[in-house]
């Protein structure tokens, strides 16, 4: 299949919708003020073969799509008692919610929500003593480049993450915290500035369709039945409350981010990144997910 024709066809077809829908993450200041008239798409292989359109090469904030890399160091260090903290069902709440985490007594509902995310963050405290070069040499290493934390976007998120600090007191309240508060959060906000493009992105997810193996190299990252369980995780829980609607529409697991960033993954054949900035109600991106429906569709690729 000729899947540069595929990608350039499709950033055409956006292009000429960019700034008709949708609004940027206003509530975090540093993100505000991003150019919505931006596409980028990008896939890679499972066999190793890149394509990208459009604004592919401009960097972005992943935000919520480092959740998926923190799970995996999480998983790799600490196994099966990564759960005992964390459940695997999908939230149908906003990916911030407080009433739920009140709920069901300060376990988070699945890893992608917020308080997920912190949990995990608290894992990788006390298992790494470093867990912010963790991450960002982890997500490095994955697509062979340099990677760098967006130093104004981790402020910017440190100066206004109320409902995250609120959140991640409320976990602590419970017992189910084990560092401390401002530490645990300023690893969960530094991940989230760590700033890629949608080339680099489409390769650092690759592992997800080889079963588990480095997208560059042969070595095994984790195994195929994590690989399986992070895919399972990101069709069911890694667009929050909409992820019933991606599934039926798009039918590949996907995980997004509020700057704009979508990862989407077809095991066995390839892994993909779109980032477009304007985002619905639900926080995805608008033209990424038109994008997605528009690849899937044309290629027939679908995990269903």
């Amino acid at each position: 299949m000729d899947y540069q024709a595929v990608l350039d066809d499709i950033a055409a077809t956006i292009q000429s919708d960019l700034g008709t829908a949708g609004s940027v993450a206003d509530y975090i200041p540093a993100l505000s003020r991003v150019d919505p008239f931006q596409f980028g798409m990008a896939l890679r292989t499972r066999d190793g073969l890149e394509a990208w359109a459009g604004d592919a090469l401009t960097p972005f904030s992943i935000q919520s799509i480092s959740k998926v890399f923190s799970l995996t160091i999480a998983m790799r260090l600490a196994g099966e008692r990564l759960w005992e903290r964390i459940g695997r069902e999908p939230s149908g709440n906003p990916f911030n919610s407080l009433m739920q985490l009140e709920r069901e007594q300060g376990i988070p509902r699945n890893p992608f929500i917020n308080a997920g995310a912190i949990v995990v963050a608290d894992y990788l405290v006390t298992l790494d003593d470093d867990p912010e070069s963790a991450i960002l040499n982890y997500i490095s290493g994955l697509c062979d480049e340099p990677l760098e934390i967006d130093e104004e976007v981790a402020a910017s998120e440190a100066a206004t993450g109320f409902r995250n600090i609120a959140l991640a007191n409320f976990i602590k309240s419970y017992g189910k915290l084990d560092n401390d508060v401002s530490t645990v959060l300023d690893v969960y906000f530094r991940q989230c500035a760590v700033s890629m493009n949608c080339v680099q992105l489409a390769r650092a997810v690759n592992y997800l369709c080889r079963d588990g193996i480095h997208p560059l190299r042969d070595d095994r990252i984790i195994s195929s039945r994590q690989a399986r369980r992070i895919n399972a995780l990101m069709l069911t829980c890694g667009t929050y409350d909409t992820a019933g609607e991606f599934a039926f529409r798009i039918g590949v697991p996907c995980k997004s981010g509020v700057g704009g960033g979508i990862v989407a993954v077809i095991p066995d054949s390839l892994s993909m990144c779109v980032w477009s900035p304007a985002l619905d109600a639900g926080h995805n991106s608008l033209p990424g997910q038109k994008a997605l429906e528009m690849f899937t569709s044309r290629t027939g690729l679908s995990v269903f």
